[in-house]
C-alpha cells in the first residue's frame, strides 16, 4: 500500500472533502481580506516612506534573498498602496468564491498572487510584522494554491498538508508551554493571563475574576487540546472531526476572552480541514456538483509540494522535540513549513507605557499633561477594552511589548533603552503627523503640535468587583517611573528631539 492508498483508507476519498474545501477556501480568503485591510490602513504610517521604520532604509540594508519582496524594486508609498488594494481585491474574489469558478489555473493564480503580495509586505515589515501568525497565513496560503477549483475533486493529500500545519500550530504551542513558564505545570498561568495578555477585550475583566478552579481547569484543557488532540487530526472520522470541534471550542474561548489578532481565527480556519463532508453537510446546505479528477499536472504539483514539505519538516520536527525548542521560528525566507508556538511565558504584572503631551512652553509643577489614547491598549482606567480581533492593531501590540521591556528594565533598576520605532513615534506626535494620528484613537490636542511629550511607566491591574462598583473604573494603576522625560523637537533640527532639561520631569 502506497502513501496515497494509506491516506485514502484513513481519511476517505477526495469527493468526501468538497464542502470542506469550499468552506476552507472562503474562510482563508476572509483571513487574507482582514490582513490586507490592515495593510491598507496601517502599513504606510508604520513602514512607508515617512513611517516609523521606513521600508526604503530597510531594503537598502537587506538583500533580496534575505527577505524576498517586490518592494526591493519599488520601495515607495505608491507601490504599497497599489499592492495593498490589489491584495484586497483578490481576497474579496477568494472570499466570494469567484476564484474557484473558472478552473484550477485561475484558482491557483489568484492564491499564488495573494501569497506573493502578502509575503512582500511581511518580509519588509520588520518588527511590525514579526508575528507567528504572519508565517501561518503565508504557509497556509501557499498550500491553498494546490487545493483546486470547484469542478475538481479535492486532493486528500492537500487536506492532510493543512492538518500538518494545524498540528504544528497547536502541538508547538503546547510543548513551548511545558518547557517555558513553570506556571503552566502548576496550573496557575490563567491567574495572570487575562490581565496581562496583549490586548484585553470587554470580557477579560470577568474572566480574570472567575474562580481559581476555573482557571486551573482552563490550563488542563489547554494542555489536553494542544498536546493530545493534535494527533487525532490524522485519525479516521469521526475522531478527526471531534478533534476539530475541540480545537474550535478552545480558540472560541480565546476569542471571547481577549484579542489575538487573526491567530485564533486562522487556527479555526485550519481546523476546518479536520471535518468531513458528511458532518458539514448537516450544517451547510450545499450539494456538491459533479466533479472531475484533477489533471496529471495538478497531481504532480501536489506530489512535488508534498515532497518539499517533507524535506522542510525535518528541522521543524527536530525543533519540536528539542529541549531548546524555538518559538515561531521560520527556517526559510518564504515562510514555508515553520515552527510555531505562543505564550510559553506569561507576564505576572502588566506594565504600560503612557504617552502624554502638553502645550505649555515651560515645564513645571503646574504643567498640564494629557494622554494619547490608543485604539485598544489600556490607558484610560475607565475605558472598557474593545473587541478588535481578528483585525490586527499592530501599533497597539508593539506598545504592549514596549511595556514588557520597560517593566523588565524597571525591575532591574530602571535603565531604559526605548525601541527605535517608539522614539520615532514620539517625534511623529510632536509633529502632529496626520497619518500617525490615524493609528490611535485620540490625540489630546488633535492636529495641533504639542510643545512637549513624555512617556511614563505605570503598573496596571484590573479593579476588584467592589472597586469597579464604587469607581466605575476597570483598571487601577500606579505610576512607577519616567520612561522618557519631557522632550521637544530641536529648533534647528525638526526631526530630532531633545529633553526639556534636568529637573523638569513634571511629575509633581
Amino acid at each position: 500500500m502506497d502513501l496515497g492508498e494509506f491516506i485514502t483508507t484513513l481519511a476517505g476519498t477526495g469527493s468526501d472533502y468538497w464542502i470542506t474545501r469550499f468552506v476552507f477556501q472562503r474562510a482563508l480568503g476572509l483571513t487574507y481580506l482582514l490582513a490586507f485591510l490592515a495593510v491598507i490602513n496601517q502599513f504606510k504610517p508604520l513602514l512607508g516612506e515617512r513611517g516609523l521604520l521606513p521600508v526604503p532604509r530597510y531594503v537598502k540594508a537587506t538583500s533580496f534573498w534575505e527577505s524576498p519582496s517586490i518592494f526591493h524594486f519599488a520601495p515607495n508609498d505608491g507601490a504599497f498602496t497599489a499592492l495593498g488594494y490589489l491584495g484586497l481585491a483578490l481576497a474579496v474574489l477568494a472570499t466570494a468564491g469567484v476564484s474557484e469558478r473558472f478552473g484550477t489555473g485561475i484558482s491557483a493564480a489568484i492564491w499564488a498572487l495573494m501569497w506573493v503580495i502578502y509575503l512582500s509586505f511581511v518580509n519588509v515589515g520588520q518588527v511590525f510584522y514579526a508575528f507567528g501568525w504572519e508565517s501561518i497565513l503565508l504557509e497556509t496560503g501557499f498550500t491553498a494554491i494546490f487545493l483546486g477549483a470547484n469542478d475538481t475533486t479535492p486532493s486528500v493529500l492537500t487536506i492532510f498538508l493543512l492538518r500538518w500545519i494545524l498540528f504544528r500550530v497547536m502541538f508547538g504551542a503546547g510543548l513551548i508551554k511545558l518547557r517555558g513558564d513553570p506556571c503552566w505545570k502548576k496550573l496557575t498561568c490563567l491567574f495572570y493571563h487575562y490581565e496581562t495578555q496583549p490586548i484585553p477585550n470587554p470580557l477579560s475583566w470577568a474572566f480574570h475574576h472567575a474562580p481559581r478552579w476555573f482557571h486551573r481547569l482552563g490550563v488542563l484543557y489547554n494542555h489536553f487540546v494542544e498536546l493530545v488532540v493534535p494527533f487525532v487530526y490524522f485519525f479516521m472520522q469521526p475522531l478527526a472531526a471531534i478533534a476539530g470541534i475541540l480545537t474550535l471550542i478552545f480558540h472560541g474561548i480565546l476569542f471571547v476572552s481577549g484579542n489575538y489578532a487573526f491567530l485564533g481565527f486562522l487556527t479555526m480556519v485550519l481546523a476546518i480541514s479536520a471535518f468531513h463532508d458528511s458532518l458539514l453537510a448537516r450544517i451547510i446546505p450545499i450539494t456538491p456538483p459533479e466533479t472531475f479528477p484533477i489533471s496529471p499536472l495538478h497531481q504532480y504539483a501536489i506530489w512535488a509540494f508534498t515532497a518539499l514539505v517533507a524535506v522542510l519538516s525535518v528541522p521543524v520536527i527536530f525543533n519540536l522535540f528539542s529541549p531548546r525548542q524555538a518559538m515561531n521560528l521560520k527556517f526559510n525566507p518564504f515562510h514555508l513549513v515553520n515552527t510555531y508556538g505562543a505564550f510559553g511565558g506569561v507576564t505576572k504584572k502588566r506594565y504600560e507605557v503612557v504617552v502624554e503631551a502638553t502645550m505649555d512652553e515651560q515645564i513645571g509643577g503646574n504643567t498640564e499633561w494629557k494622554a494619547y489614547e490608543f485604539k485598544a491598549k489600556p490607558t484610560d482606567v475607565r475605558r472598557i477594552p474593545p473587541q478588535v480581533a481578528p483585525y490586527h492593531l499592530r501599533l497597539d501590540w508593539l506598545m504592549w511589548f514596549e511595556g514588557i521591556h520597560a517593566g523588565a528594565a524597571y525591575e532591574r533598576g530602571g535603565v531604559y533603552f526605548p525601541s527605535r520605532w517608539f522614539i520615532h513615534l514620539l517625534v511623529k506626535f510632536l509633529k502632529a503627523d496626520r497619518d500617525t494620528l490615524q493609528l490611535i484613537k485620540h490625540a489630546p490636542f488633535g492636529t495641533e503640535k504639542p510643545r512637549f511629550v513624555r512617556a511614563l511607566l505605570y503598573h496596571y491591574r484590573f479593579t476588584s468587583p467592589k472597586e469597579r462598583a464604587e469607581t466605575g473604573a476597570i483598571w487601577k494603576r500606579d505610576l512607577k517611573d519616567i520612561y522618557i522625560p519631557p522632550t521637544t523637537l530641536k529648533i534647528h533640527h525638526p526631526g530630532a528631539m531633545q529633553p526639556a532639561g534636568a529637573g523638569s520631569s513634571g511629575l509633581t
